[in-house]
């Protein structure tokens, strides 16, 4: 099941995509399906039909995982 990320590469905006898998200790590169912008929008540096990029870990500064779903139905705002 993919999971969404924000992936911060450095000196670049944040790219929102989908990952199959989450990364082990031991990957070097990170594939990406449907990299965009935050808004939506194609990001500038990539052609507008890709659907998947590789990038290396040596660029990307860190990786945000987004909730599914599932996780919000489960976990919720509580207060007492």
């Amino acid at each position: 099941m993919p999971v969404s990320v924000i992936l911060h590469i450095m000196n670049e905006e944040p790219i929102i995509g989908e990952i199959e898998e989450m990364p082990k200790p031991d990957d070097a590169l990170l594939i990406l399906h449907n990299p965009r912008k935050r808004d939506g929008k194609d990001i500038h540096f990539l052609a507008s039909n890709v659907t998947q990029v590789i990038w290396p870990w040596s660029k990307v500064n860190f990786l945000e995982i987004m909730p599914s779903e599932e996780d919000d139905q489960i976990f919720g705002f509580v207060r007492e």
